[in-house]
C-alpha cells in the first residue's frame, strides 16, 4: 500500500480562507466497500464501516455546548451527539496523555501496554486497532498529536502527518510521512487541511483515521478569530474550589499551592477562557470533516468517535492539571455517530472507558480482537441489548519524577462509590459516596459507618489489579 503525497499548506488560514478551501474540495463517488460479517448481537451489517476517531487533549466532559456550558458554543460537536450517541459516564483508566492514548489504541490498561508516563514509547510489536485494521485491508492515517516519547513511527498507520511531543499552536514543525517541515498557520486548522486532503483521496478500501488535536492543552493559544469569544460571560468557580481539604491526602494540599489553575491566581480567568477558545477551532474542524464526508457520501457509512484523552481541573479542590482520580480529572467527552448502530440523540448511561474504543472498532469491522485486549465492545450498549457492560473499573497512575508532588495511585470506581489508595507512600486512602457526595468533599476512608464499603472495595480493587496485570 503506497503512501499518499499531500500538498503542503503555505499560508495562514483565516475564516475566509477556510471557506474558500472547502469550496474547492474534490468530489468523487464513494468506492464500494467489501462486505463483511460483523460479530455483533444483531443482524450482520452489509459493509465494513470507515472509522474516524478524533481525540482532544485535556478536554473535560462538560466542555461542550451540548452539556449546557455557559459560553462555549460547539455546534458541530453537538451535532455528533444529536445525530448519534452521547456516553454520559465515560472515563479514562489513567489521567495522563501518553498512557491514555496507548489505552485508546490498544484496548489495554497501562500496566499491560507498558506506557506508564509521557516519556515512554509504545513498545515495538504492540497490536493496536490500527495494526489490526491495516492488516485486514483498511487504509489508515494518523493526523496530529501522538505524544508517546519522541517516537516518530506510527505503527499501523500507512500515512502520517504529526509532530514531536506537544507541538506548538502557531507555525508548527510538522512531520509529513517522516519528512519534517515548518508550516505557517494555526495548528488545528493545518491538521484539518491535511485530514481533508487525505479523506478526499480516491480509494477502494474502507479507511480509518485517527485525528489527534493539540487543543486544549496548556499553554493555550486560541486561533485569532476566537480570541475575543466567551469574553463577557461570567465563569463562576466550581463549588469544590471551596474545599477546605480537611481529611484529604497531603499531596492535594501541596499541589493546590500557587498553581495557575487555582481560582485566586491572577491568570486563572484568562487561562480558562483561552482553554475554551481553542475548542472553538476544534469545532470548526469537525464542521469541515462533516462537510467532506457528506460531499463524498461517506458520512453514514463512517463510525465517528469524538473523545478527550483525560479530564482537567479548573480549580476543583484547589487543583489544576489532571492525574488525580477525582471526577473532573477522569471524566471525558465521548460521542459516537454511526446510524447503523447508534440511535440519534441517545444517551448511554453505562460506564465506558478509553480501553473500549479498540475492541469496538475491531468488532464493527469484523476483525478478531487480540486476546490481550481488556476493554469491551460498545456495540451491545449502542444497540440497546444491554444497559451496562461493567459494574466497576480500575484507575491507575504511576508517579513521574517530573511531577513528583503527585504519588502513584490505584483505585476503583463503581456507579456509587470510589476508593483510592496510594501505594509506596504514607498518604491516607480516600473513599467517597458519589451519590450523596458527587463533588467528593467528604473523605469516608476513616469513617466507621463506611467500613464495610471500604473493605468490600479493597477486595474488588485487588481483583481488578490482578485481572489487569
Amino acid at each position: 500500500m503506497s503512501n499518499i503525497n499531500v500538498t503542503l499548506p503555505t499560508a495562514n488560514r483565516t475564516g475566509a480562507d477556510l471557506t474558500s478551501r472547502r469550496s474547492v474540495l474534490a468530489l468523487s463517488a464513494h468506492a464500494v466497500l467489501a462486505p463483511a460479517l460483523i460479530g455483533l448481537a444483531q443482524k450482520s451489517l452489509p459493509e465494513r464501516p470507515n472509522f474516524l476517531f478524533i481525540l482532544t487533549d485535556d478536554q473535560r466532559w462538560d466542555s461542550l455546548s451540548l452539556m449546557n456550558h455557559p459560553c462555549l458554543r460547539t455546534p458541530h460537536l453537538d451535532r455528533l451527539g444529536k445525530e448519534g450517541a452521547r456516553f454520559s459516564n465515560a472515563f479514562v483508566t489513567t489521567s495522563l496523555c501518553s498512557p491514555s492514548r496507548a489505552c485508546f489504541l490498544t484496548g489495554q490498561y497501562a500496566r499491560r501496554h507498558g506506557v506508564r508516563d509521557n516519556s515512554t514509547p509504545l513498545p515495538a510489536g504492540t497490536k493496536t486497532f490500527a495494526t489490526q485494521l491495516l492488516g485486514s485491508g483498511y487504509d489508515t492515517a494518523h493526523i496530529g498529536k501522538w505524544h508517546m516519547d519522541g517516537m516518530m513511527e506510527r505503527p499501523g498507520f500507512s500515512h502520517a502527518v504529526t509532530f514531536p511531543g506537544q507541538g506548538t499552536y502557531t507555525d508548527p514543525v510538522l512531520t509529513i510521512n517522516q519528512r519534517e517541515q515548518k508550516v505557517p498557520g494555526y495548528l488545528t486548522d493545518l491538521l484539518t487541511d491535511y485530514a481533508v486532503e487525505w479523506l478526499n483521496q480516491p480509494r477502494s478500501n474502507p479507511f480509518c483515521m485517527y485525528f489527534g488535536h493539540k487543543a486544549c492543552h496548556l499553554p493555550v493559544v486560541p486561533a485569532q478569530r476566537h480570541r475575543k469569544a466567551c469574553a463577557d460571560t461570567p465563569l463562576p468557580p466550581p463549588a469544590s474550589a471551596k474545599d477546605t481539604l480537611e481529611g484529604k491526602p497531603e499531596w492535594v494540599r501541596t499541589r493546590s499551592l500557587g498553581k495557575t489553575g487555582v481560582v485566586n491566581h491572577p491568570n486563572y480567568d484568562l487561562n480558562h477562557r483561552n482553554y475554551l477558545r481553542t475548542l472553538m477551532a476544534v469545532d470548526d474542524s469537525m464542521g469541515r470533516l462533516f462537510e467532506v464526508l457528506e460531499q463524498r457520501r461517506l458520512l453514514d457509512s463512517t463510525a465517528i468517535v469524538f473523545a478527550g484523552d483525560n479530564g482537567f481541573f479548573h480549580g476543583e479542590h484547589g487543583l489544576t492539571n489532571k492525574r488525580a482520580m477525582y471526577e473532573e480529572s477522569i471524566r471525558i467527552p465521548f460521542l459516537m455517530r454511526y446510524p447503523r448502530l447508534a440511535r440519534p440523540g441517545s444517551v448511554v448511561d453505562g460506564m465506558v472507558l478509553n480501553i473500549d474504543l479498540a475492541p469496538t472498532f475491531l468488532d464493527l469491522a469484523g476483525v478478531t480482537t487480540p486476546s490481550a485486549v481488556q476493554g469491551r465492545s460498545l456495540a451491545p450498549l449502542l444497540s440497546g441489548k444491554v444497559s451496562r457492560i461493567r459494574e466497576s473499573f480500575l484507575y491507575e497512575y504511576f508517579r513521574e519524577e517530573s511531577f513528583a508532588d503527585t504519588p502513584s495511585m490505584e483505585g476503583i470506581r463503581t456507579e456509587e462509590w470510589k476508593y483510592v489508595r496510594y501505594p509506596g507512600s504514607q498518604e491516607i486512602d480516600e473513599l467517597y459516596n458519589l451519590k450523596t457526595d458527587p463533588q467528593e468533599m467528604r473523605n469516608l476512608a476513616r469513617d466507621s459507618a463506611a467500613a464495610s464499603h471500604r473493605e468490600a472495595l479493597k477486595k474488588a480493587l485487588q481483583r481488578l489489579i490482578h485481572d489487569a496485570s
